[in-house]
C-alpha cells in the first residue's frame, strides 16, 4: 500500500528546516492533510580509540528535558561535503580532529514526519587540538568503553535514535 503526494506547500521556512503541508492520496481514494518537516542533511561523527572507547558528549536537550550520551552532529552547510561536515562538527563540539573517516550508516530518525537523513561516520584515530569551540553544546566529553554501550542504551542513557543505532553497530563491528 503506497501513499501518494498530490501536492505540497511550504507553511514556514528558515535556514534549518521548512514545515510543509501535503495533500496525500491514500490507496482507498481518500485524501488527508499531512504536515512534514523538510531538513538539510545532518553529519555525525565520533572516534573509537585503541582501547575500544568511543568519544561521546553528555548533553541536555531542552525540548524533551532529558540528559543523555550523544555523538557530535550538525547540519551540512550548502555545498559542503558530508564527511567534511562530520569532521568539522566533531572538532567544534569535542576538540578532537578525526583521522580518516569511515561511513558507518545513514539513518532517517523520524521518516513519518521529516525527510532528515543523518550520515554517521567514525574514525579509528584522532588528535586533540584543544578545548572545543562549541563547548556550550555539552556538559562534558568522555571516552566511553564500547563494551558498555548495550547497557547504556538499555538504561535509556542514549535517548537519540541516531546515536543508539550507531553505537550499537560500532559495538557489533568492534566486538
Amino acid at each position: 500500500m503506497q501513499w501518494t503526494k498530490q501536492n505540497e506547500q511550504t507553511v514556514y521556512s528558515n535556514r534549518w528546516f521548512s514545515v510543509n503541508l501535503a495533500d496525500v492520496g491514500l490507496p482507498d481514494g481518500r485524501h488527508l492533510d499531512h504536515f512534514l518537516i523538510r531538513m538539510r542533511p545532518v553529519a555525525v561523527a565520533t572516534v573509537v580509540n585503541e582501547a575500544d572507547e568511543v568519544l561521546l558528549l553528555w548533553r541536555h536537550r531542552f525540548i524533551t528535558d532529558s540528559w543523555g550520551w550523544e555523538l557530535a552532529a550538525g547540519v551540512v552547510e550548502d555545498g559542503e561535503d558530508v564527511a567534511v561536515a562530520a569532521a568539522r562538527e566533531l572538532e567544534e563540539e569535542t576538540g578532537w580532529r578525526p583521522g580518516p573517516l569511515h561511513h558507518l550508516m545513514s539513518v532517517e530518525p523520524s521518516n513519518g514526519l521529516t525527510d532528515a537523513r543523518h550520515h554517521i561516520y567514525w574514525a579509528d584515530e584522532g588528535t586533540y587540538v584543544g578545548h572545543p569551540v562549541d563547548d556550550f553544546e555539552s556538559d562534558r566529553r568522555e571516552w566511553i568503553p564500547l563494551k558498555v554501550v548495550p547497557d547504556l542504551v538499555a538504561r535509556g542513557e542514549v535517548p537519540a535514535a541516531n546515536t543508539a543505532a550507531a553505537l550499537l553497530l560500532l559495538h557489533h563491528l568492534r566486538s
